[in-house]
């Protein structure tokens, strides 16, 4: 690896890290109080705890039609 790129690939890796050192951190405490709240709070619209109605559900099975 000759000087030149040995220089540019060191100064990407510096990039780098300031970019990674300059975001903004919340605290897993933080995060997972805002996380139970948003899922308390949106409880009743969420499908997956409520369940669906068999006439608004669209992966219900089709009724089969047959001809005598």
């Amino acid at each position: 690896m000759s000087a030149v790129s040995n220089l540019l690939t060191m100064k990407k890796i510096v990039q780098q890290l300031r970019f990674e050192a300059s975001i903004n951190r919340v605290k897993v405490s933080h995060a997972a109080a805002d996380l139970q709240q948003f899922c308390m709070q949106n409880a009743l619209q969420d499908p997956l705890l409520t369940g669906l109605s068999s006439s608004t559900n669209p992966f219900r099975p089709q009724k089969v039609c047959s001809f005598l």
